[in-house]
């Protein structure tokens, strides 16, 4: 005898094998659908970046400034020099022969005039004096400066134009040198240019 289901249950379980299907369907396509909305709702995710370019190459590190001065720095000061002689003529070709040869010079027609400057408190690197002159003459010069401890090192030259005076100078001691007039301009740079090198 064939099986029978009874009549109560085959009301219910026609309804349940459509029903439980059409469920399946249901939930399989609703979980896809909201697969799709999440992935529809995440951020976007942000580009790749480009690959970096090679990486330009460091330039060197510059050596430190050197140490510039806002002042330019001063050569040494040239050698000072007295010249003493009471022709204007002489002092005139004495002073431009120094000038001419970089030197800084003083003038004065006399030994009060010498000793004036001396006086003052410059620095003189040599002592360049006629002998014969008028107020105090190169002898009277050479002792009043040799006479004091303040000048007693001052290197001295003395220019004479009578013979008969060089006598009287190799009297005096601590010269550095007796030229007579006219004298030779080489000569003359040349025994200032020593003397003045160990003074100044």
């Amino acid at each position: 005898m064939p099986f029978e289901v009874p009549e109560l249950l085959s009301h219910y379980l026609l309804p349940l094998l459509i029903a439980v299907p059409l469920a399946i369907v249901v939930i399989v396509i609703s979980r896809r659908r909201g697969d799709d909305d999440e992935v529809a709702t995440r951020a976007p995710r942000p580009p790749a970046a480009p690959p970096a370019a090679a990486a330009a190459p460091v330039p060197a590190t510059p050596p430190p400034p050197t140490f510039q001065p806002t002042q330019p720095v001063k050569s040494n000061d040239p050698a000072h020099l007295l010249l003493v002689d009471d022709s204007a003529v002489v002092r005139a070709k004495l002073g431009k022969l120094f000038e001419g040869a970089g030197y800084r010079i003083t003038l004065a027609k006399d030994g009060v005039e010498a000793l004036e400057a001396l006086a003052a408190g410059q620095h003189f690197a040599v002592l360049v004096t006629d002998l014969e002159m008028p107020n105090k003459d190169g002898f009277e010069l050479i002792a009043a400066v040799q006479g004091d401890m303040a000048t007693e090192n001052l290197p001295i030259i003395a220019i004479t134009g009578h013979d008969e005076l060089h006598t009287r100078v190799h009297e005096i001691q601590g010269l550095y040198g007796l030229f007579k007039k006219p004298w030779n301009d080489r000569e003359l740079l040349k025994r200032v240019e020593t003397l003045a090198a160990m003074r100044h």
